[in-house]
């Protein structure tokens, strides 16, 4: 547990994140960006392993930070690849015995916290029960639904999930965010959830060094470090800027047309998506949410074993301009082929707002009148 803030005339939320990649906190972050607008007396407690500096970048309002493994989500090898034992045995250290969701619930009335958001976070679920704290899901999928479906799951693994849907159940506000894995009887519909752009697309280019009428495209896997050396073929190419954010360790490179950037870097990762013309990336929630507010094309590598990919393909493939690339054209460069193929397209703009406003709404509906 972290600091105390002492905010006395201010009402606390704590909000539980997955650090399942960045895609869950992105979406947190937009949900929240969107209550504090709505609601300035309102201060937000941060329990996650995703780092303080993703929340810094992205709010603009002070919080509160806590170090906290709330959730496990799935161990990852690659960016596109899971282990499934070592999943099983993060939850069975997390979830097989004291969870400590007791002591949490104490440090939780100890902050004053009114209510618990979780972005499929279990264990602030479970604190909010053991409190008596009124609590929030907001979802696109939840890790039962992920570890039934997935082909080849190990028997403890499919346990947890079983276990963990009685917790998911449990929530007093489901809120379901598009595209949607599987749809709760209970749940709230919203349209994609995604963090907004604070630039113009001109001031982010000039910033990074490229021309405004040049293709400009970002490569993106999410929050999950991985090996990108196999673009160097790209470093003298006459066609578009290549920008990779996560693809330095320290302070930005560029190599010809090809700009480097470290994770914790200096451009708003929504500014870089609506300043691109296309973006490259693993199938993931924040990325596809974020390119399709923009309307920026979509190259984009599934993910044969985990379930949310084939129901992220159909929707991008439906809504979007989108199409598939193999994780072998991934590592070579050879994406180039088909992301110059979508470039000739024409944009495709939303058709509805932003789902952080109808979430964050319907947070405030349902739970506004105690948030003090």
């Amino acid at each position: 547990m972290g600091p105390v803030v002492n905010s006395p005339a201010m009402g606390r939320v704590a909000y539980f994140v997955s650090p399942h990649g960045f895609g869950h906190a992105a979406r947190a972050c937009a949900v929240m960006a969107e209550i504090a607008r709505r609601r300035p007396d309102i201060h937000f407690d941060i329990f996650t392993e995703v780092p303080r500096w993703f929340f810094a970048e992205s709010l603009s309002r002070e919080f509160s930070y806590h170090r906290l493994a709330s959730d496990v989500g799935l161990v990852q090898r690659t960016p596109l690849d899971e282990d499934l034992d070592a999943t099983a045995d993060r939850l069975d250290e997390l979830f097989g015995g004291d969870t400590g969701a007791d002591r949490l619930a104490r440090g939780l009335r100890e902050l004053g916290c009114s209510v618990v958001i979780a972005d499929i976070s279990p264990l602030g679920l479970m604190a909010a029960s053991e409190s008596s704290i009124p609590s929030v899901l907001v979802e696109n999928f939840t890790w039962d639904w992920i570890y039934g479906n997935y082909a080849g799951a190990p028997a403890r693994l499919r346990r947890h999930g079983r276990r963990l849907a009685e917790v998911f159940a449990a929530a007093e506000l489901r809120i379901q965010t598009e595209p949607v894995c599987h749809r709760a009887a209970n749940g709230v519909n919203v349209p994609p959830v995604s963090r907004s752009a604070r630039l113009e697309a001109e001031q982010v280019r000039q910033h990074l060094g490229v021309p405004v009428n040049d293709p400009m495209v970002v490569v993106s896997m999410g929050g999950v470090p991985w090996d990108c050396s196999g673009m160097s073929r790209i470093e003298c190419s006459e066609g578009p800027w290549i920008v990779i954010p996560g693809a330095s360790d320290g302070a930005a490179r560029r190599v010809g047309r090809l700009l480097l950037l470290p994770f914790h870097a200096d451009v708003h990762h929504p500014d870089l998506v609506a300043a691109s013309d296309a973006v490259v990336s693993k199938l993931g929630y924040s990325t596809v949410a974020e390119a399709y507010r923009s309307g920026s094309a979509l190259a984009f590598v599934e993910r044969p074993r985990f379930p949310e990919s084939e129901v992220l393909a159909r929707w991008v493939e439906d809504r979007m301009v989108a199409a598939a690339i193999e994780e072998e054209a991934l590592r070579n460069g050879a994406w180039l082929d088909t992301v110059n193929r979508l470039l000739t397209v024409p944009r495709r703009k939303p058709v509805d707002a932003n789902g952080a406003v109808q979430a964050a709404g319907a947070i405030l509906e349902r739970f506004g009148s105690v948030m003090s």
